[in-house]
């Protein structure tokens, strides 16, 4: 975390939907219209195919051209018209599906933004990252190919069974027959192909995950010589997300064949059919005697079509499986947790008044199969105090400063700044200094002034006695997360961020000194009380030295508090 906490109507301002927005529509209903216009593409076929009959059964009894060309102009305007009708509503579907997946991603990202950053369980950044960028994209082929394909799957054979009926019941039941079939496996297949695809995408998660993870700590797995069980955990999770890639694979081949098999038979059974009548072996199955030869090829055109729906459903029934764990997987990162403090917009102008920091009867636990981390807290800080937060580890005393800066709701009781909730004003006003701040990829000037105006520059860096290190660095780049900074570099860098915000009013400092040479923790000392002159400095520490310079102490243990003045 840096410095200072950004405002939270910047967020809002990019557009992103609030928690607790109206749920989005249905996606049937999204993309019914995208899924009328391709079916109705898709019947254009009847036309076409009684067209085609009609002109070779003609031809068959002796008709001349004139009875061939009509047809032949007919079939090429309705096939001009099937094929920008199928394109528009490939893409009316394309362009829902990108919107519906941006929708979801906003609200994805919205609430993992209201996620506190004391919750332990937040998902890993590697997890999210995979969800957002990699595996939220399956969501697409789902709702622009599977969704429309479905709609289809369930109107055109009906249809195309009432268009064979009147002509040959016989024909009409082998491919009543042979339908239903083709469903039941698909949806049997279905189940499975959904539960690989939900611990596929799970395996690749945590394979990002990982893999994030050990990247940062690099240079403490070289330390420690874990290189090479670091490297023999990444290949066995590599065969183990390679295995259920194949698995979901082979399911997807399985539906597959599955479909072409009974299509295969169904179609077969209608030629067969078909075939005898028109050899005059087979006397029975229509409604008027012997079956024509235009009649015929009229169910022998349509046969296909009927399966033709189904065949696309079972080519995109993979997408259904890993998009319906895909939007599952983003809608997990929804999920409510412990989120920070909702700002009231009608503070969002800095504050004018003062700043003291009331706690009343403060309880807070963070979840409940865990103790309380503070219980019946009451204390005053007034403005421009120093005060120490002494104590052991655990005993509450980042989860008093978390509280304070908003970062999480008390489960009972009241923190006010100046008599009021903490609101975007407060916050603003705020500036959080931890053991490993946040730095940007970017240049030093730019971390620290955030924006800001660079006349403030010169007076923050030497303030946090960083000037010698910009100096040093110049324009050049830092790495992301403060690759090439110490420690007490990054440190300084935070406060020098602190100093160049003329609005900051109350310093949070938690273990601001930890890890650091006597040294370099005295030095950023001085700098956090030359910053904390006129304002508020609350920070938590076990360093005595540092205590001691604060203007009052206050110890904090699991079953009692003490405050003591120094």
């Amino acid at each position: 975390m840096g410095s200072a906490f950004f405002d939270e109507e910047k967020a809002r301002a990019a557009g992103a939907p609030a928690i607790g927005s109206p749920v989005l529509s249905s996606k049937p209903s999204r993309l019914r219209h995208a899924a009328t216009v391709q079916t109705a593409a898709a019947l254009l076929w009847i036309p076409q195919a009684g067209l085609l009959a009609y002109a070779v059964g003609r031809t068959a009894d002796g008709g001349g051209l004139r009875d061939v060309l009509w047809p032949a102009f007919f079939v090429l305007v309705l096939g001009i018209a099937k094929a920008l009708l199928d394109a528009a509503g490939g893409q009316i579907a394309f362009d829902r599906a990108r919107t519906e997946l941006g929708l979801r991603r906003q609200i994805a990202v919205a609430a993992l933004a209201r996620r506190s950053p004391i919750d332990g369980t937040r998902p890993a950044s590697g997890r999210v990252a995979s969800i957002l960028g990699e595996q939220a994209e399956l969501i697409v082929p789902y709702l622009s190919r599977f969704l429309p394909a479905r709609f289809k799957a369930s109107a055109i054979p009906p249809i195309i069974l009432i268009c064979i009926l009147p002509i040959s019941w016989v024909a009409a039941l082998a491919l009543f027959i042979a339908m239903p079939l083709i469903p039941l496996f698909m949806a049997l297949i279905g189940w499975r192909a959904q539960a690989a695809s939900e611990k596929q995408l799970a395996a690749t998660g945590s394979l990002n995950a990982f893999l994030l993870d050990r990247l940062r700590g690099l240079a403490t797995i070289r330390s420690l010589d874990a290189v090479g069980l670091t490297a023999t955990r990444l290949r066995a999770d590599a065969e183990d997300l390679k295995t259920r890639t194949l698995a979901v694979l082979k399911i997807a081949f399985l539906s597959s064949a599955v479909l072409e098999l009974f299509a295969a038979l169904g179609v077969a059974m209608v030629a067969v059919y078909v075939g005898f009548s028109l050899l005059g072996e087979l006397r029975f199955g229509t409604w008027s005697g012997k079956l024509s030869l235009t009649e015929g090829l009229f169910i022998l055109l349509l046969a296909p079509a009927f399966f033709e729906p189904l065949r696309e459903l079972s080519s995109v029934w993979h997408d259904r499986a890993a998009g319906e764990a895909a939007v599952k997987a983003l809608d997990s990162l929804s999920d409510c947790g412990m989120e920070i403090v909702e700002l009231e917009t009608a503070g969002s102008a800095p504050r004018t008044y003062r700043f003291d920091i009331e706690f009343n009867d403060v309880s807070f636990r963070y979840d409940r199969s865990r103790p309380f981390a503070l219980a019946g807290f009451n204390c005053l800080f007034t403005e421009g105090e120093h005060v120490a937060l002494a104590g052991a580890s655990g005993a509450g005393k980042s989860t008093l400063l978390a509280l304070i800066a908003g970062l999480a709701p008390p489960l009972t009781g009241q923190v006010l700044i100046g008599g009021r909730p903490v609101d975007a004003g407060a916050r603003r006003a705020m500036a959080w200094i931890g053991q490993a701040p946040h730095i940007f990829a970017g240049s030093l000037a730019g971390n620290v002034l955030l924006g800001r105006h660079r006349g403030i520059l010169h007076e923050a860096l030497a303030l946090a006695r960083l000037d010698g290190v910009a100096a040093a660095y110049g324009k050049r780049p830092l790495g992301e997360s403060g690759t090439g900074l110490s420690g007490g570099e990054a440190l300084r860098l935070a406060i020098a961020r602190a100093a160049a915000n003329p609005d900051i009013r109350i310093i949070l400092a938690d273990e601001p000194t930890a890890h650091l040479d006597a040294v370099t923790a005295a030095e950023i000392t001085e700098s956090l009380l030359t910053l904390a002159r006129g304002r508020t400095l609350i920070v938590a520490t076990h360093d005595p030295r540092f205590a001691a310079r604060m203007g009052r102490r206050i110890a904090i243990g699991t079953q009692f508090l003490q405050e003591a003045a120094e």
